[in-house]
């Protein structure tokens, strides 16, 4: 068994929401790399094995502790569910007891983007969008506060778009959800000053299944714009390194 490339997360415990694939499971391979152990939540049944692959492995190249939790960050259970979860896993495992148990790290990775023009945009989209990109991590820091740091230690990372502040064909919805959760940041930097730092970051284009298609422009500018987001679209763990 291998040990993790770096100590100076030993011993935390580190949660990343849509860890299945993409830039969540490489988040959870630079987490396991410097030795916190990990929660890794995914939401449909065709990630199960994928998730419980990655899991394994991490837990085997790097001597940490993984667990999975599936739960839908889209429902109003989803989240309370993953911290529950988390919490009666690390109890089960020795690791914590369940009245001292400590969420030191939580990534709000999980997502979803569907491209609409304004004229195609109806009520059930934009409640699906919003549901997970907006109220599945505010549900969750709900769920997690309590098991929050005291002491400044806790690192909270939200993860964001571009689509935010720039404006896309199409991303009405999904731009707006990401400006939502940009302004939740802000909001929970200061409510939550004394027992964790937080941040969101955009990481731009990134060679993920959710990023399949190039961002929405003008169909006059459509092919230039192509070749501009492929040259500049990174890996995932390039944007987990950074």
């Amino acid at each position: 068994m291998a040990q993790s490339s770096s100590n100076e997360l030993a011993g935390k415990i580190a949660l990343v929401t849509g860890a299945s694939r993409g830039i969540g499971a490489a988040i959870c391979e630079v987490l396991a790399g410097k030795g916190a152990n990990l929660i890794l939540n995914y939401t449909s049944e065709s990630s199960t094995q994928r998730t419980q692959g990655l899991a394994s492995r991490i837990q085997s190249q790097y001597g940490v502790k993984a667990i999975v939790v599936q739960a839908d960050m889209g429902t109003t259970d989803g989240p309370g569910h993953i911290i529950e979860q988390a919490v009666k896993s690390f109890a089960d495992l020795g690791l914590e007891k369940a009245d001292s148990f400590q969420l030191d790290i939580l990534i709000n990775n999980a997502g979803v983007s569907v491209n609409l023009p304004i004229e195609e945009c109806h009520a059930e989209d934009f409640a699906f969008q919003y549901n997970i990109n907006v109220r599945g991590p505010l549900l969750l820091m709900k769920a997690a506060i309590d098991y929050l740091p005291h002491d400044r230690s806790g690192r909270i990372v939200n993860l964001s778009s571009v689509s935010a502040s720039l404006g896309f064909v199409g991303q009405s919805v999904y731009g707006g959800t990401k400006a939502a959760l940009e302004a939740m940041t802000r909001t929970w930097a200061r409510e939550l000053a004394p027992r964790a730092t937080v941040n969101a970051v955009n990481p731009g284009p990134v060679a993920t299944d959710m990023v399949s298609i190039v961002i929405p422009w003008p169909s006059s500018k459509a092919n230039s714009r192509s070749m501009v987001v492929q040259r500049f679209r990174r890996l995932p763990i390039e944007c987990a390194r950074s």
